[in-house]
């Protein structure tokens, strides 16, 4: 999967445990706002190393 989809159903799978802990202060759904947004930090870890290294690999085939 696109790695561009992968955060966007991330983040919207969140949104309702968002409207939960904001709207209607839920301390559980403020739990999981917290869960959700740590496994976003690592999926957003994860795509910057990707990122980097596929652009180390373009380097090293047009430098000669």
């Amino acid at each position: 999967m696109n790695p561009y989809h992968t955060v966007e159903k991330l983040v919207l799978s969140l949104k309702e445990e968002f409207e939960k802990f904001y709207d209607q202060k839920n301390k559980s759904a403020g739990t999981r706002v917290r869960k959700g947004m740590q496994e976003l930090k690592n999926l957003a870890q994860e795509i910057r190393t990707e990122v980097q290294n596929i652009k180390n690999q373009q380097e090293k085939k047009t430098t000669p």
